[in-house]
């Protein structure tokens, strides 16, 4: 019969007939005990196969080595692209990963942030949820100096570690680009106007237009709540305008499939008619007709580095907040060149 129950301390110290204590110094590589009397215990912890209780040990130094990370959704490609790298820089460094997702839910985010607090996660890696608007339940946690690293959807009023990219130059090089191609009518389909990636988006499409002489008008930018539902009406009415833009700037890849899904019903060509630029450069991007324009994010680097200031805070006895501003790439496809 072969032993199904895994050996304990208490088995060394029986098959020696000596106390478990003497065990656990050995174990411990203690310097009170016998160098024979170490040996012997070390070589029978090795013949029975003994392995420490690694969440026994981390729970009596107030440690699980369990890092909690909440995304809006893992059904985007970016965000489940960020939790691979996490947890691979995460497994790395030793420490293991607790996931969950908002679905884009404020009160999720809440409940979501209580349960993995429960289960004693030593700190947080965060994107915000789409609706939420409060940050006190965050906020509870710095105060509480319970480390967070944000990363891609922040908020300028929690005061935290970020990582993210430089938005408001990708978007300005998006649109530079549709100009550049002979785009004279630019028109944003943006996230909702309270998420701060979305106004720095819009902010850099504002700057390209404005500084290439064009007119910069209210009635071509729309904000999506990222819905396919909603993203068609929006494109509808966008396209429904006496004047129609001839270029559009999308917030993400998943807004521009359903953007471009709506021009096909209206019969519009893409890009003789309305060139589109996006975000997040996803795979998908390269297999559509015509393939999609996308400005691709450094997802692995982004990765790395919101567990590096993780790790920082956990390994210091002062939090400082640090912002890690990584750059993007403008991946040029079929969609915008007119």
């Amino acid at each position: 019969m072969h032993r199904t129950t895994p050996v304990t301390i208490k088995d060394i110290a029986q098959a020696l007939n000596i106390s478990v204590s003497t065990v656990s110094r050995a174990l411990r590589g203690m310097p009170e005990i016998h160098p024979e009397t170490k040996k012997t215990i070390l070589k029978l912890a090795e013949e029975m196969d003994y392995q420490p209780n690694q969440l026994a040990k981390n729970l009596v130094g107030n440690r699980t080595k369990t890092i909690g990370v909440i995304v809006p959704s893992l059904s985007y490609f970016f965000f489940a692209s960020m939790l691979n790298s996490i947890e691979e820089a995460a497994m790395q460094a030793g420490y293991s990963v607790m996931v969950c997702q908002t679905n884009e839910s404020y009160l999720r985010e809440v409940a979501q942030i209580q349960n993995m607090l429960n289960s004693q996660v030593e700190g947080f890696i965060i994107s915000l949820a789409r609706d939420s608007l409060d940050f006190e339940h965050i906020n509870r946690l710095i105060r509480k100096q319970i480390p967070i690293v944000l990363f891609d959807r922040y908020s300028d009023s929690i005061e935290s570690s970020k990582v993210i990219v430089d938005n408001k130059q990708a978007a300005f090089k998006a649109t530079n680009h549709m100009i550049e191609r002979g785009c004279r009518r630019l028109a944003c389909l943006a996230g909702p106007p309270h998420l701060e990636i979305s106004n720095q988006r819009l902010d850099g499409f504002r700057e390209a237009v404005i500084s290439n002489g064009l007119p910069y008008e209210e009635q071509y930018v729309s904000h999506s709540d990222f819905t396919q539902e909603n993203t068609i009406i929006q494109a509808h009415n966008m396209m429904s305008l006496s004047i129609p833009p001839d270029g559009i700037l999308t917030m993400s890849d998943n807004i521009a499939f359903s953007t471009m899904f709506a021009l096909k019903q209206r019969g519009l060509r893409i890009p003789e008619d309305v060139a589109m630029v996006s975000f997040n450069n996803e795979p998908t991007c390269t297999y559509l007709t015509p393939s999609l324009t996308s400005i691709s994010q450094p997802i692995r680097e982004m990765g790395t580095q919101a567990i590096r200031l993780l790790l920082k805070q956990l390994e210091s006895d002062i939090i400082e907040n640090e912002t890690v501003v990584l750059d993007t790439q403008l991946v040029i496809r079929e969609s915008s060149l007119r």
